[in-house]
C-alpha cells in the first residue's frame, strides 16, 4: 500500500500542522512515513505546500512525482488546482471553498469551483462555516482532514487522538472545538 498525499494551502492556515497530525497518525498505525515541506513563504498569505508520503513498505523519497498523489488536500481552492499535475489519474481532491485572495489577479471563484466539481474525485468543503459552527473560525484546517480522512488510510479515532495531542496544552475548550471541527468535516464529506 503508498498513500500519497498533496498538502496546500497558504500561510497561517495550518498546512503543516495538518501534515503532522496526519504523520504522527500514520506512524501510531505502523506505517512508513515520509514527509517534505516545499513551501515558498510560510508568512500569512504566502503559498504553503507539503508532500506526505505513507506506505506499508519503506518510502525511498520524501517527494511525490508528478501524476502519482492518491489526495490533494487543500485549504483553499486556488491552491488545489495549482498543484493538479500531481494528481494521480484515480486520485481525490479535497479543498475549502473559501479563497484568500493574496493575488492582484484571482480568477473568479465560481470558475474555480466549477472546475474542481469537475473532476472524477472532488469534494468541495464550506470549511469556514463548518469551523464557525463547530466555535472557531481557526479550526477550518481540522475540518478539512476530518474531509479527507474518509481516504486517508489511517483510522478517524487515531485522527482524534493526535487532535488531541496536538492542542492538549491549549486547553480542553480548544481540543473540543478542533474535535468537533474534525467530526463536522468528516460528516459533510460522506
Amino acid at each position: 500500500m503508498k498513500f500519497d498525499i498533496i498538502l496546500a494551502g497558504v500561510g497561517g492556515q495550518g498546512v503543516l500542522s495538518v501534515s503532522a497530525i496526519i504523520a504522527s497518525s500514520a506512524l501510531e498505525e505502523g506505517l512508513f512515513v515520509k514527509q517534505s515541506e516545499v513551501h515558498g513563504m510560510s508568512q500569512r498569505g504566502g503559498a504553503v505546500l507539503a508532500h506526505l508520503r505513507l506506505a506499508d513498505a519503506p518510502i525511498a523519497s520524501d517527494l511525490i512525482p508528478h501524476g502519482c498523489a492518491s489526495l490533494i488536500l487543500s485549504m483553499e481552492p486556488l491552491e488545489s488546482l495549482r498543484y493538479l499535475n500531481f494528481l494521480s489519474p484515480d486520485g481525490a481532491v479535497v479543498t475549502a471553498i473559501t479563497p484568500v485572495q493574496n493575488i492582484a489577479d484571482y480568477p473568479p471563484l465560481d470558475e474555480l469551483l466549477d472546475r474542481i466539481g469537475k473532476l472524477p474525485r472532488a469534494r468541495l468543503v464550506d470549511g469556514d462555516r463548518l469551523a464557525r459552527d463547530a466555535g472557531s473560525a481557526r479550526a477550518t484546517n481540522m475540518v478539512m482532514v476530518g474531509a479527507a480522512s474518509h481516504d486517508v488510510p489511517v483510522p478517524a479515532a487515531t485522527l482524534e487522538r493526535f487532535i488531541e495531542k496536538t492542542f492538549a496544552p491549549k486547553g480542553e475548550k480548544v481540543v473540543a472545538t478542533n474535535l468537533a471541527a474534525f467530526r463536522a468535516g468528516r460528516e459533510a464529506a460522506l
